[in-house]
């Protein structure tokens, strides 16, 4: 069996900023195949569509890949991510606060005459390694401090899990988004046993020997492999990085003597590990663990950088 790639090997640019699946979705006719398996329609022309990619959506160096498809009465939000994040609605309310701005920047919105503006829909699609169910629904509300039944501001995004194996009607729908789901399934096997270089190599030539997103892998192949390499590496990295984060935060508990409940005095350095796994995506009820205090303080700490940075 080949040697297991080390650290060393697996070090990439860390400026290449981009994905696979950016790359496959610039594509109006594939974004528009994604389009109608995620809507029910069967719409045939990919000029339809207009995309906007919204370039501020960097975590970690590695772009997000949010993007907003507008066509003339709906606009999706489409982000692919392989880290999950609770925050997700308030981060589509900001976005889909700026593209409506924008969209009636000309339009009289104090008049007396109702303006239209095109129906919102919010998706994530999902392919990190932690085990995550089919299809999730995310609620702005669920980030309110307080439980309303009947919330004022509602936003609502739905995670869809497109790793291998999940949402099977929806790959059978959508041809690209099944073939995507195989060649990254086969480049996380692969690097289990293997440096990841080789790893991504033997992916691209079975796929296009098996006829797996061969046209796009044909055309785009040095540029695949790189982006490829950046993904998987990176994806590692942020996992290290939350770990690492997580075990100074209960460490500095330790330090302080917070794991007998007392919260007074925290160190800074705890503090900054709160928040540092707050930016990471954490719940809550994890950071208070992590940093030995309770879900308030913690929850107190975020609320005072809010203010603070705003």
């Amino acid at each position: 069996m080949p040697k297991k790639a080390t650290p060393a090997e697996n070090t990439v640019n860390r400026e290449y900023k981009s994905s696979i699946f950016a790359m496959l979705f610039r594509d109006k006719t594939k974004l528009l195949e994604l389009y109608n398996a995620i809507s029910g329609t069967s719409y045939t022309d990919p000029d339809m569509l207009k995309i906007v990619t919204l370039e501020n959506a960097i975590y970690m160096g590695l772009k997000n890949d949010l993007s907003i498809v507008v066509l003339e009465i709906h606009l999706h939000l489409y982000e692919h991510q392989s880290t999950p994040n609770p925050n997700m609605p308030l981060r589509d309310l900001l976005y889909v606060a700026d593209q409506f701005s924008d969209l009636t920047k000309d339009m009289n919105i104090y008049g007396r005459k109702q303006i239209k503006i095109p129906s919102p829909h919010f998706f994530v699609f999902y392919n990190g390694e932690e085990e995550r169910p089919d299809r999730e629904l995310l609620k702005l509300s669920d980030m309110y401090y307080i439980k309303e039944e009947h919330p004022a501001l509602e936003l609502e995004v739905v995670v869809l899990n497109i790793n291998k194996g999940h949402n099977p009607q929806l790959m059978e729908t959508c041809q690209t988004l099944r073939e995507y789901a195989e060649y990254t399934d086969r480049v996380r096997r692969y690097a289990k046993e293997m440096p990841l270089k080789e790893a991504v190599e033997q992916a691209i030539t079975e796929c296009i020997r098996e006829g797996i997103l061969e046209d796009f892998l044909r055309k785009n192949r040095a540029e695949a492999m790189k982006v490829s390499i950046y993904e998987y590496d990176a994806r590692k990295h942020i996992e290290m990085e939350k770990e690492d984060s997580y075990n100074d935060g209960f460490q500095a508990g330790k330090d302080e003597g917070y794991q007998s409940g007392r919260d007074d005095g925290m160190t800074e350095k705890a503090r900054e590990t709160a928040l540092n796994l707050f930016e990471m995506g954490l719940p809550t009820d994890k950071i208070a663990s992590a940093v030995q205090v309770s879900i308030e303080k913690v929850r107190e700490w975020i609320t005072e950088n809010s203010k603070m940075t705003t």
